[in-house]
């Protein structure tokens, strides 16, 4: 959690960039609201040790209703930045424990970025070769993401949808013997997310109310492990489970038909394209199937594109929490359980990843790259250094 730096024993001098800084521990140093992340007084052996332990942070009433309190788990303080770190630690963790794993060896994923963005972060880490296959819509910025972490991109048709990239990855697999993490049904996926994101969440919130907890699903991991642990520990903590509007699959009642490997046959008959990357493939993933036997959510809502692009540009501008279109999804989804849940409710969702890897998507479409009309006319209220359209440039007044 955030803190205000007080001091309240002795005087202490800790040397900073080469100066003597004296610190009074019988004042408070931050007289104006100053607050300083603590100090991680330990030193990680390596990157993957940073995974995990993602702070919650309260949404100002910029945003939320008055009358509840609404929380967000920031998923993008892990180390390349999604929720999905936790996945591909946990699946290759699990895979070197029981002897499928040996130096050299080649990983494979089927993904929409961000988990093979993380696999190929745990490769590269592991000393592993990695193949990831992407279904072409998805954006450009996670390819050269994990083209940067050493990974090799297999971009499958945009017709193929998300199965069409999982059979490629299947196909690959078969031929060159190589390891397929199977993220939608790999059991090691749920189980880290009750191993450390719901105990930490029960953490945060321990001797707190916590009413609800709101989550969209991707492979299912987090909403069937977290969801387990609050059951479990907080009964009458409900939970919500969010989908796609264009892609009510849940809602459908409709099951996905398996192969043996528990990956779909095919594509889901109530699928259709949306824009909320990560959540929702076209087929109902095992690990997500598996969490609705166990009759984990009280209650399901369905989330338009729209409403999670303007969300998260909401949470940008009013909240400084920069969020991508899933992230907007979540809290486009508890702020309709808000809106309606009890005063002096608390309500906690989750934030999957960053902004950032969103740039080329709708989420940016109204963002310009060029000064408005409002910029131009700051610029232009004083003389000098001037870049107007159709204008030389202006250096000195």
């Amino acid at each position: 959690p955030m803190y205000a730096i007080t001091n309240t024993a002795l005087t202490q001098k800790a040397a900073i960039g080469g100066r003597a800084v004296r610190l009074n521990r019988q004042r408070t140093v931050a007289r104006r609201s100053v607050v300083a992340a603590p100090v991680r007084a330990k030193l990680y052996d390596n990157i993957l040790e940073t995974i995990g332990n993602t702070p919650i942070v309260k949404i100002s009433d910029r945003l939320a209703p008055k009358g509840v309190e609404l929380y967000a788990k920031a998923e993008f303080f892990n180390p390349c930045s999604s929720v999905k770190d936790r996945l591909a630690l946990a699946v290759i963790n699990d895979a070197e424990q029981k002897g499928l794993l040996k130096p050299g060896d080649t990983v494979v994923e089927a993904t929409s970025g961000n988990t093979g963005i993380a696999v190929a972060m745990v490769c590269a880490q592991r000393g592993y070769n990695c193949v990831i296959c992407m279904a072409e819509p998805f954006s450009v910025e996670r390819r050269k993401i994990m083209r940067m972490l050493g990974a090799k991109v297999i971009v499958t048709p945009k017709a193929g949808k998300g199965t069409g990239m999982v059979a490629k990855a299947e196909e690959l697999c078969e031929k060159h013997g190589w390891f397929l993490c199977r993220q939608f049904e790999n059991d090691a996926n749920p189980a880290f997310h009750a191993s450390t994101t719901g105990p930490e969440i029960l953490t945060d919130f321990a001797g707190k109310r916590l009413d609800y907890f709101v989550t969209g699903y991707g492979t299912g991991g987090t909403f069937q492990g977290v969801g387990r642990v609050i059951k479990a520990a907080r009964s009458d903590t409900k939970i919500v489970l969010l989908e796609p509007e264009a892609a009510s699959l849940i809602a459908s009642g409709t099951k996905t038909e398996r192969k043996s490997t528990g990956a779909p046959k095919g594509s889901h008959p109530a699928f259709a394209a949306h824009p909320i990357q990560g959540w929702t493939p076209d087929f109902i993933p095992k690990v997500l199937e598996d969490a609705q036997a166990m009759d984990l959510y009280d209650e399901l809502v369905p989330i338009s594109g729209p409403e999670a692009i303007e969300t998260a540009q909401k949470l940008a501008s009013t909240q400084g929490i920069f969020t991508g279109i899933s992230g907007g999804a979540s809290m486009a989804g508890a702020l309709k359980v808000a809106a309606k849940a009890p005063k002096g409710s608390v309500i906690l969702t989750m934030l999957p990843d960053t902004s950032e890897r969103y740039m080329s998507t709708p989420l940016y479409e109204s963002i310009a790259a060029d000064m408005n009309e409002e910029e131009l006319e700051i610029a232009k209220s004083t003389p000098s250094f001037q870049l107007l359209p159709d204008e030389e440039p202006v250096l000195q007044a």
